[in-house]
């Protein structure tokens, strides 16, 4: 599965010292559907934990996901930031996660050098 998260996402990420391990560790939560809520069109709401505190407390992510084969983290947001996406946001991001899932593996990986997109890397 490629593992990747948006320029944007990798910032808003930082900011928050949410590492590669929690969002690999937030993939694994969709495959065993824990905190998770499909939006449609491949657009995923799941929760990421805040550092030491779990997922109750923590991030809501949105990720364009088909199962086994890609994961882009495209948006993240605190609860007490909104509660949810308003209706403009979820089409806005439906019609991009549309978009992304008809990339080819070879865009996908011209988007990465130019550095659209980063690979979440798999610590060992």
């Amino acid at each position: 599965m490629l593992k990747l998260k948006t320029k944007w996402f990798n910032k808003w990420a930082g900011k928050r010292n949410i590492s590669d391990k929690c969002l690999i560790k937030t993939i694994e939560n969709i495959s065993d559907n824990l905190g998770v809520v499909d939006l449609g069109a491949g657009l995923i709401k799941v929760r990421t934990p805040k550092y030491g505190q779990g997922k109750r407390g923590g991030y809501r992510t949105i990720l364009v996901y088909r199962k086994d084969d890609l994961a882009i983290f495209i948006y993240g947001f605190t609860k007490n930031e909104k509660k949810n996406l308003d209706k403009d946001e979820l089409i806005y991001f439906k019609k991009l996660a549309n978009d992304l899932l008809k990339l080819s593996d070879r865009k996908i990986l011209e988007l990465e050098r130019e550095g659209s997109f980063i690979k979440i890397k798999v610590q060992k």
